[in-house]
């Protein structure tokens, strides 16, 4: 199954642990991902407001990329992306009128977007095409009940029209975790904002966050916690150092994207898990579940 790919900027810079995971993990699954060779970035955050509409230029060329290549499909890793590339095109899904006025301010010859690509998250993929059972049967090396705490955040699930699970209580992550043979901790906090781009100047609020975060996971038992956000990776793993400062106690967890997860239980190495970009060593929890 090929599907075209968003990869977005982080993935190619702080976040390439992501990418190579999930690039790997999925061919093993019979997902190829098929990088769309001309992207911009997404913007990275949908504009609220109703009249912005220069703000949806970006997104919608990236959907434009895609109908350029044949596809009508379009699958992105990072929650961010998703989210600003799937309200982008739902809004002008319902707004017809609006989508021609965008089409005539890019002024593309013989092509006009009609808001029929669909954008898809791998996690969706691996939901509803390939199927968790069918994972579990190609599993070459079960994650020995690894306790994984799944942190969803915000842009996964929110607003509800376009997240891909329930937005009070999803489940994906963990169907997928406990497929590759981990153990699934569900906390509260789950789907709680990490802080996001608060972290530029509000540090200490960030810090807070993560800490409420990081430890009411621990608290349940998870021995790590998995992620599908570069930024939420960055406010949970990175932020521990100033955790650790204002909270002298505090017992530092590693955070793994989910498909380092998958990669790692399709019996891929540490070329490919790019476990050096954690700040966080996640390989001493790792080797004591035999996993390395």
């Amino acid at each position: 199954m090929k599907v075209a790919y968003y990869p977005g900027c982080t993935l190619k810079t702080a976040a390439a642990n992501f990418e190579t995971s999930a690039v790997a993990g999925l061919e093993r699954l019979g997902i190829e991902l098929e990088e769309l060779p001309r992207w911009n970035c997404c913007g990275t955050v949908y504009s609220l407001a109703s009249d912005d509409l220069i703000h949806q230029l970006a997104p919608i060329r990236n959907l434009i990329r895609v109908k350029e290549q044949n596809c009508d499909r379009l699958t992105t890793l990072c929650a961010m992306c998703y989210n600003t590339l799937k309200r982008s095109n739902f809004r002008f899904q319902q707004d017809p009128e609006s989508l021609e006025t965008l089409n005539r301010f890019m002024y593309l010859e013989n092509l006009e977007y009609q808001g029929d690509v669909e954008v898809l998250h791998p996690l969706e993929l691996l939901r509803d095409e390939i199927g968790f059972a069918k994972i579990s049967k190609r599993v070459v090396r079960p994650l020995n009940g690894l306790k994984v705490a799944n942190y969803y955040g915000c842009m996964l699930i929110r607003p509800h029209e376009i997240g891909l699970d329930d937005p009070e209580n999803p489940v994906v992550m963990e169907q997928l975790t406990e497929a590759l043979g981990a153990e699934p901790v569900d906390f509260p906090f789950k789907t709680e904002c990490c802080g996001a781009y608060q972290t530029v100047e509000e540090v200490a609020l960030v810090v807070s966050r993560a800490y409420q975060i990081l430890t009411s996971a621990q608290s349940w038992g998870a021995e790590m916690v998995a992620v599908s956000c570069p930024l939420c990776a960055f406010n949970l793993d990175q932020r521990q150092r100033e955790v650790k400062r204002e909270h002298v106690g505090f017992k530092r967890i590693p955070v793994m994207y989910f498909t380092q997860l998958l990669a790692l239980a399709m019996g891929l190495g540490e070329e490919v898990l790019r476990l050096d970009l954690h700040d966080t060593d996640p390989r001493p929890v790792l080797k004591q579940r035999q996993l390395l």
